[in-house]
């Protein structure tokens, strides 16, 4: 039988949001794989987070740079030790300036100015990964650091015409878009842009969900609740925070396009928060 330890069950917890014990049964009945007593945990209905990343424990900002126009913007996640540096002035001033030369110059050596900043600031510090987009036809790319600077969004709006970048309606949907992922979370645009994967093991789960069921009700019951995970991992699928969630992003994108007269596509974003896993 694996080892499982205290930090093992509370990793768990921290992942699912599930009850201890659960998470210790989980953990016994999956041999100690993490990945394998997650899904465990969901078919029992106990986990009420999906596709929660685990968190490394990581100080630092993500900050952002859009050059003039707003068709070229990055993203960076910069780490540092403590959470003393990371509100430090001088430190962030050092973040803006790599964001800078990199939305600039996508090849350029940030090393020196990483050992400088080390022996000027007296912590390690990581520059941990970074996002450029360049608009591809009509439209801009915006981005928006949430207070602390702990989580920041990178998006691409597209358009048919080329004015419509230039239009005041315009530019507020795109800036509430980047308001919108930084607080909802999605994953992807679409829901054509699930993993297959993950959609055949979404649909596994539901089904086991209610496998006690009658046979009739399973495919309805499991067509509901991708609904529901569409709902959280879809951008155009969740309800419009803006709007209290009364209208989804597709419908308040299509009625934004109807007023402009033009054709609009959410094309890509990101969104990094300090210490997230990445997989």
């Amino acid at each position: 039988m694996a080892d499982i330890t205290a930090a093992d069950v509370g990793k768990l917890r921290e992942m699912t949001n599930a009850g201890l014990m659960d998470c210790k049964k989980a953990l016994v009945e999956a041999k100690g794989d993490l990945n394998v007593a997650v899904d465990i945990l969901r078919k029992k209905g106990v986990a009420s987070a999906a596709n929660k990343a685990a968190r490394e424990a990581k100080e630092g900002i993500v900050v952002q740079s859009i050059q003039p126009g707003s068709r070229v913007g990055l993203l960076l996640e910069v780490n540092c030790e403590t959470d003393f540096v990371a509100r430090n002035e001088s430190f962030r001033a050092f973040c803006d300036d790599l964001a800078k030369k990199l939305v600039t110059n996508p090849t350029v050596d940030l090393e020196p100015d990483r050992v400088a900043a080390v022996a000027k600031i007296g912590e390690n510090i990581k520059i941990s990964r970074h996002h450029r987009m360049e608009v591809s036809g009509n439209g801009l790319v915006a981005a928006y650091i949430h207070t602390g600077a702990k989580v920041g969004v990178l998006v691409e709006v597209g358009a048919g015409k080329e004015n419509t970048a230039a239009n005041d309606e315009f530019k507020q949907f795109v800036k509430d878009i980047t308001l919108q992922i930084a607080a909802a979370h999605p994953y992807v645009v679409s829901r054509e842009q699930v993993p297959a994967d993950l959609l055949a093991k979404e649909k596994e789960i539901a089904a086991d969900q209610v496998k006690n069921k009658p046979p009739q009700a399973i495919a309805k019951i499991v067509e509901g609740k991708l609904e529901k995970f569409y709902q959280s991992y879809c951008l155009l699928d969740q309800g419009f925070v803006k709007k209290n969630s009364e209208v989804t992003v597709k419908e308040h994108l299509a009625s934004v396009a109807k007023q402009l007269g033009d054709e609009i596509t959410i094309r890509r974003f990101v969104r990094l928060q300090v210490g997230e896993a990445t997989v």
